[in-house]
């Protein structure tokens, strides 16, 4: 159990889990780089002692590994585990009250512990001290990527009434005044937001801490997706087996164990243009006016270390934070949404944009024809619930002949296409939300939905090699087969969306006049289809992250009945558009100059490339 960053640094060095960098690194894109470089190698966590520009050190990868994040937390991890499973299930401890004594002992860390004044060693300093990291080129400026964002309710005061997220934080560049101003980036449905809102409505600025560093618990606590009434202050004492301590400076809250505190105030209806910022999803998300704050004082511990990430195309760190929640949380969707068995979000889909899902049909006794039904209700379940919403694809099916494992992403397709009717399976929603940082809908934060559910008997064995009728079409070329049923083609540029349902138009006329294909129920459209067809990796990236079912989803003999619509063959067209994001591409000099930290008589001389 550490009580700060710095016990949390030397234990991992001391078990091989650390190195530390002590040539100078510039904070410009090589930090960012090297820690790419590791993390793609399953490398240790990295500890920059020379930051060019700054008197502070920075750390990154911590949780690069499940592994290494276990480890993290070998002492707490199994209460904390017993504690979420006892809050979604109260009844457990009543049914096994010796096996949960420890709970009760570990709960005993959950209440916040209220100090005074500054704690010792920590001290005033300028915002421009901290480390400023830029991740990728097109970034608008240094970010904090690893924040404990504090807000607390208006209406209702206090620590035990506050949220703690992990929203980016823009420490320069744009229009921000050095040293007085940053940017927040986020939605207004997540907690601060909503504190924001009620702060808004009563007219007053919202007062805001961001911790950085402390307890790795900490750092956790801000992404965890907790049930309802267990808050984040609480899970962060619990996770880290000691109270989170804090106090009240100028009317701030400040946390007594972080490594750096900025405290500032949201006023009503100020916004900057906040970004660009390369992305989790693999690409920029673009420049928008978002939440100003303006800075009241920052503070920084003695020899404090600044914890920071870097995303991008997945897998990356975060891949690695969700592998953890997931172990934290276990069954927790269960408790969510009755009758659903598993809900994995697709990390090499960028998480958010597609969903596999394994739910319960219990009504097909009832009925002469197996078909969804009981799963559609759940499908609209998981999309009304909470971050599973901003899903785009949703793919879900029931088990009856053999389990079904969501995570194994070509075998669970292999499954619902074997099964899909898509005269009957697809359910679209339109005109709704999508995640902000997704671009492939029809504005920012609007897009559209499908629902695919396949339930019941095998209805087609699935092509193993390209159709002749898809080798042979004129306005395609390169058909390559990316899984059993799926195929790509590849197609000119996109140019606007007249043109593409034109010419969508044409190779679905042409597919129909070959005859029917029903053992390629999914083909699709891109601009590249050897590297569509290279791994199960890339086609979920490319295909889920640059399509918006609505305007990117057509069929070969479409048609609508009773405002269903259906078709023979399902065609998504993935190219690139011309309203996308640019997708994230490291700079060669940078990749040819970092090449110093990993020959003979380096930092990292030995880490395998």
């Amino acid at each position: 159990m550490y009580r700060n960053l710095e016990e949390c640094i030397i234990d991992l060095e001391k078990n091989g889990h650390l190195v530390r960098i002590q040539e100078e690194v510039d904070p410009y894109l090589e930090m960012a780089a090297i820690h790419l470089k590791t993390y793609e190698v399953g490398g240790p966590a990295l500890l920059f002692e020379n930051v060019k520009g700054s008197k502070y050190r920075a750390v990154s990868n911590l949780f690069g590994t499940i592994e290494r994040s276990k480890f993290i937390f070998r002492d707490t991890l199994e209460p904390v585990q017993d504690i979420i499973a006892l809050r979604n299930d109260p009844m457990m401890a009543l049914k096994n009250p010796l096996k949960h004594i420890k709970t009760g002992f570990s709960a005993s860390t959950a209440l916040p512990a209220k100090k005074s004044g500054l704690p010792a060693g920590m001290q005033e300093i300028n915002l421009t001290d901290i480390p400023s990291i830029q991740h990728w080129p097109m970034d608008g400026g240094g970010f904090i990527t690893l924040p404990q964002v504090y807000s607390e309710d208006p209406e209702k005061p206090g620590i035990m009434n506050s949220n703690l997220g992990m929203y980016r934080v823009q420490l320069d560049g744009n229009e921000y005044e050095e040293n007085k101003e940053i940017g927040l980036h986020y939605q207004i449905h997540r907690g601060i937001g909503i504190h924001q809102d009620k702060a808004v409505k009563k007219g007053e600025p919202l007062k805001v801490s961001i911790f950085i560093g402390g307890p790795p618990a900490h750092t956790l606590s801000a992404v965890m997706p907790l049930p309802e009434g267990l808050s984040e202050m609480t899970f962060a004492g619990l996770l880290a087996g000691r109270r989170f301590r804090y106090s009240y400076v100028d009317g701030f809250c400040v946390s007594h164990d972080a490594d750096f505190v900025i405290t500032g105030e949201i006023h009503p209806g100020e916004t900057k243009p906040e970004g660009p910022f390369g992305d989790h999803l693999g690409y920029y998300s673009l420049t928008h006016d978002f939440p100003l704050m303006k800075i009241h004082k920052v503070y920084a511990r003695t020899n404090a270390i600044l914890p920071f990430t870097v995303v991008g195309r997945p897998p990356q760190e975060d891949t690695s934070f969700g592998d953890l929640i997931h172990e934290l949380t276990g069954n927790a969707i269960k408790q969510e949404v009755p009758g659903v068995k598993e809900v994995h979000a697709v990390d090499a889909a960028g998480v958010h944009p597609l969903l596999f899902a394994i739910g319960s049909e219990r009504y097909t006794p009832y009925q002469k024809v197996k078909q969804p039904a009981e799963i559609l209700t759940i499908a609209n379940r998981i999309l009304g619930t909470g971050q599973l919403s901003l899903a785009k694809y949703l793919f879900i099916t029931a088990e009856e002949d053999r389990p079904l494992d969501t995570h194994q992403e070509a075998d669970f397709l292999t499954y619902i296409l074997e099964r899909i009717d898509l005269h009957r399976d697809l359910h679209f929603q339109t005109n709704t939300t999508i995640d902000t940082l997704d671009y492939s809908g029809t504005g920012l934060n609007t897009g559209s939905k499908v629902i695919f559910a396949a339930y019941g008997d095998q209805k087609r064995d699935l092509c193993k090699e390209v159709p002749e009728a898809l080798g042979e079409l004129r306005n395609v070329q390169h058909s390559k087969l990316v899984m059993p049923g799926v195929v790509a083609v590849q197609a000119s540029t996109f140019k606007d969306y007249p043109s593409a349902q034109e010419e969508l138009n044409e190779i679905s006329q042409a597919i129909q006049a070959k005859g029917s294909i029903p053992t390629c129920p999914l083909i699709i459209l891109c601009d590249d289809s050897a590297f569509m067809s290279e791994s199960i990796s890339n086609f979920l990236w490319a295909t889920f992250t640059r399509s918006n079912p609505s305007h990117d989803i057509y069929g070969v003999n479409s048609y609508y009945e009773n405002k269903h619509w259906g078709c023979d063959n399902l065609i998504i067209d993935a190219r690139i558009k011309t309203h996308h994001a640019p997708p994230l591409i490291a700079d060669a000099a940078v990749e040819k100059n970092i090449e110093r930290f990993f020959v003979e008589g380096a930092s990292l001389n030995g880490l395998k490339m």
